[in-house]
């Protein structure tokens, strides 16, 4: 079975989906995560990339795409106004730790 990344397995466990979050927090541990959920929530709110590039203080509708593609590429201003464009915020605090299982 292939392995998959802890925060993808703990979403999928808990039934979480960029579509179903309104009003979640959302645990983004790896770019492809916060891709995901930012794709899902344009098109959750009915917006283009093109409107929401605007949005976001008018980055082109082609790098806002490279950004979806290549969400390692985000720089802090760019993910920070792409996030105020879909009307939310980021917050850090500690990461929880996951409790060592039992042996058996």
């Amino acid at each position: 079975m292939p392995s998959r990344e802890p925060a993808a397995e703990d979403a999928a466990s808990e039934g979480r989906t960029a579509e179903g979050m309104a009003g979640q927090e959302q645990i983004i541990r790896v770019p492809a995560q916060l891709a995901q959920l930012l794709i899902g929530l344009r098109r959750q709110q009915g917006l283009s990339q093109a409107a929401l590039a605007q949005r976001a203080g008018g980055i082109s509708q082609a790098r806002l795409s490279a950004l979806e593609l290549n969400p390692g590429r985000f720089t802090l201003e760019r993910l920070l106004l792409i996030l105020a464009a879909l009307d939310l915020e980021l917050v850090v605090r500690p990461r929880r730790r996951r409790p060592e299982p039992a042996e058996w």
